[in-house]
């Protein structure tokens, strides 16, 4: 499969695959620990080089062979020097055999080494990164291409100190297949938000998925239930390696079947027990939860939108067309726990919102690629054009052709938290790009206004920036996220600011409900635009350490892309 995160499909012979991978050397137990929660069981998505070592990378993966050694079929490598990346590529140090499983193409693998991965690698990286000038050019016979990819990245920072790059990683290829097209994964259906990251840490249940079997009996999770032990350990002060591990095997089960017991308080309890939770494919509902609350002054939609995949295209439609037969005149967006996903079904979101008048004949968003490609896709092979507001659905899994439903609505209040990032960054930034008001509510968005296209070599997915993408007033850069009345931005005069007010998310009600926080925010914002503090949200013992971000949702970087389609 052929992605642009953003994504695109392909069932040539060049395959699009991936391996879970923290891009950072973990030199010490003490930074385990510290990274135990701040990164999550799947990896950071970025940092500086290195291996994939210990706890953070449980799946493993990765393509290449266990050293830098094997002989290059193109000899010596010379500093400055770049063959084309079609030299290389499919040259494997362990070739795969047969058909793909799930686009049914013959793997074009053959016999090959580590050091021609390396050089595809290094090929690849000076051609289509984005920022390939900042990245090192590295001798590709000194490293295992486990470690070599992470080190191919820029190491420059953001005004904020922040990386540049947060998001380099690789996956194995049946992971990301499985993901992209059928939106499953292996899990319990529960969505983890980190509320602490470092002893005494806060680990609580964000969201839990209707149907899944942590919803159902005898689990019976719940959102804001606070995990104190995994299979034993205590969660909340383990400090050595051989616990974190743990922890970490069972937060990220890697199997089907795979069982965890989870000691939980539940939500207003002052006990513990004990679940027993088994590992199972999990297909989430991106659209979980529809509803028109009834105010003074007229319905208002409530719309929880946590995914972008193909299957949104359906459940964005009915929810949109049930929220106007209730002739809603105001609506919040609830994209909190939405990582992004197709950038066209963004686009769909954001037509279907703001209606024909706002978005005719207007760009959604332009790409733009690094200057070696100023006018051409080079992957694509076709001219960069702009993604419209697409105005008819595009048959991801609604039927193709059809005219989408409009709100018609100048303006949209979102909620939103580190968790929320790319192509749902991108509902947000399209809309003001075309004079919608965006109101938000909640924390500092993730901040990634990139995307890239997904490459397969010898059965790993390689995941590197390759574009931006801008709005249609040309503004695009929020790397360091969208904060509530904030300044985020300037292009040609016009300022990128986000009205709103900065609240914690809430896990002491359930989603939708008018007292949970950011709700109750949203809803008193709009009666007369001040600030209101919520009834009820984190214990006092929670928020001293919560940071900038307000915590965040521990989850892997294939739930924070953009996705373009070929």
């Amino acid at each position: 499969m052929r992605t642009a995160m953003m994504w695109n499909s392909n069932t040539g012979s060049r395959h699009r695959r991936a391996a879970i991978k923290n891009s950072s050397a973990i030199p010490t137990t003490a930074l385990l620990l510290t990274l135990l929660i701040l990164c999550g069981i799947t990896g950071c998505g970025g940092g500086g080089g290195g291996s994939n070592s210990g706890a953070l990378n449980p799946s493993g993966g990765g393509a290449g062979g266990s050293s830098g050694s094997g002989g290059s079929s193109t000899g010596s490598w010379t500093p400055g020097v770049f063959l084309p990346e079609s030299t290389f590529a499919a040259k494997c140090a362990a070739p795969r055999s047969g058909t793909d499983p799930t686009t049914h193409a013959v793997y074009p693998d053959v016999k090959g080494s580590s050091v021609d991965e390396n050089n595809w690698l290094r090929a690849w990286t000076n051609d289509q990164y984005l920022w390939y000038s900042e990245a090192p050019d590295l001798n590709p016979a000194s490293y295992a291409t486990a470690d070599y990819f992470p080190l191919l990245k820029t190491s420059a920072t953001t005004s904020s100190g922040a990386p540049k790059d947060k998001f380099h990683y690789t996956y194995a290829t049946s992971v990301w297949e499985a993901l992209s097209q059928s939106n499953v994964e292996v899990g319990y259906g529960v969505k983890w938000f980190i509320v602490q990251g470092t002893p005494p840490r806060s680990l609580v249940v964000a969201f839990v998925e209707p149907g899944s079997a942590a919803a159902a009996s005898p689990a019976n999770i719940a959102r804001g239930a606070n995990v104190l032990t995994i299979d034993g350990i205590d969660l909340v002060n383990a400090t050595d390696k051989a616990s974190v591990d743990k922890l970490n095997a069972g937060l990220s089960p890697a199997s089907v079947g795979e069982t965890h017991t989870f000691s939980i308080q539940d939500p207003g309890a002052t006990t513990t027990r004990s679940v027993i939770l088994h590992a199972a494919n999990v297909t989430e509902n991106p659209v979980p939860i529809v509803v028109a609350i009834p105010t003074a002054t007229g319905p208002v939609g409530y719309l929880l939108f946590n995914d972008q995949l193909a299957q949104a295209e359906t459940g964005l439609i009915t929810a949109v067309n049930t929220l106007k037969t209730a002739g809603v005149t105001d609506l919040v967006l609830d994209i909190r726990y939405n990582g992004g996903g197709y950038l066209d079904i963004a686009s769909e979101l954001a037509y279907m919102i703001a209606g024909p008048n706002a978005t005719g004949g207007q760009t959604f968003e332009q790409l733009h690629f690094n200057d070696k490609h100023p006018s051409t896709d080079p992957v694509t092979g076709r001219p960069i054009t702009p993604t419209p507001f697409h105005t008819t659905t595009l048959g991801l899994s609604a039927p193709s052709g059809a005219a989408l439903p409009t709100l018609n609505l100048q303006r949209v209040y979102v909620l939103t938290t580190s968790g929320t990032c790319s192509a749902s960054e991108s509902i947000v930034n399209g809309l003001q790009g075309v004079g919608v008001q965006v109101i938000q509510i909640g924390r500092t968005t993730c901040g990634k206004p990139y995307g890239f296209y997904p490459d397969d070599n010898c059965g790993t997915t390689y995941f590197s920036i390759e574009f931006d993408g801008v709005n249609a007033r040309g503004f695009g850069d929020y790397s360091d996220g969208f904060s509530p009345g904030t300044v985020t931005g300037t292009v040609s005069g016009v300022t990128a600011t986000l009205p709103g007010c900065s609240v914690n998310d809430d896990f002491k009600h359930v989603l939708g409900d008018t007292n949970e926080s950011l709700l109750y925010v949203a809803l008193g914002y709009r009666m007369n635009q001040t600030c209101s503090v919520p009834p009820v949200g984190l214990a006092p013992s929670q928020l001293k350490r919560v940071g900038r971000a307000g915590g965040f949702l521990l989850r892997s970087p294939l739930r924070e892309m953009r996705i373009l389609r070929r």
